[in-house]
């Protein structure tokens, strides 16, 4: 169980966090501050895994609490949910060190996304001794923005397929893996093979004797 503890002034958007932290099973809030005071108090006695940060708060920023997370080297991690969006802020929140930023306001299911992935790189850092690439490039939040895709791919989709991939314990052909997701097969093809085309997985050709090669895809 992943303990979350929301920095958040606005109660209204407490409520809402809270809600959407409630439909997902395997996050547990553990407390709620509201100024940058009592959430310096509430990370030292709670010593939450993961903290929902809002950048304004009454007596200071969210920037100063993540600094002194740093600087004390506490060991938890920080998911910035605020309304600011200029860049300057949003590179400094990444040069921190936080994992993802949300701007407000935004759905559950861009929330859940953000948790989803928080959680397969949770469980990965803590039951894994060592990593591969693809395992890395599947829990990294600050990947390349959907500008950077191929036209008609979304970033979403395709960290959904990567992760998907990642859990399988043997290879598995486009088919196989869209019958997993639930997603159409032409499509779950088209991000393999532009995970392919970057090297972040592996395909392996196997020819029956009749018919088409099979491709199996393995991360």
């Amino acid at each position: 169980m992943i303990n979350v503890l929301i920095v958040e002034d606005d109660p209204m958007v407490v409520e809402v966090n809270s809600g959407f932290l409630e439909k997902l099973p395997s996050f547990r809030l553990c407390g709620t501050a509201t100024t940058a005071k009592e959430a310096h108090e509430k990370i030292n006695d709670l010593k939450p895994n993961l903290i929902l940060l809002d950048m304004y708060l009454p007596d200071g920023f969210g920037l100063e609490v993540i600094k002194s997370i740093r600087d004390q080297e506490m060991k938890c991690d920080v998911i910035m949910i605020t309304a600011a969006r200029d860049t300057e802020t949003v590179h400094e929140v990444f040069r921190l060190g936080a994992i993802d930023y949300l701007v407000k306001p935004f759905r559950f299911e861009r929330f859940k996304s953000a948790m989803e992935v928080y959680l397969k790189m949770w469980k990965k850092l803590n039951h894994s001794s060592t990593l591969n690439q693809a395992d890395i490039d599947a829990f990294k939040l600050t990947t390349q923005a959907d500008t950077y895709l191929p036209k008609g791919l979304s970033e979403n989709t395709l960290r959904q397929v990567l992760l998907k991939l990642v859990e399988q314990n043997e290879p598995v052909t486009a088919e196989q893996l869209a019958s997993i997701l639930g997603m159409a097969r032409v499509t779950v093809r088209r991000y393999l093979e532009y995970l392919e085309k970057t090297e972040k997985v592996q395909v392996e050709i196997q020819y029956g004797s009749v018919g088409r090669p099979s491709h199996y895809y393995r991360t």
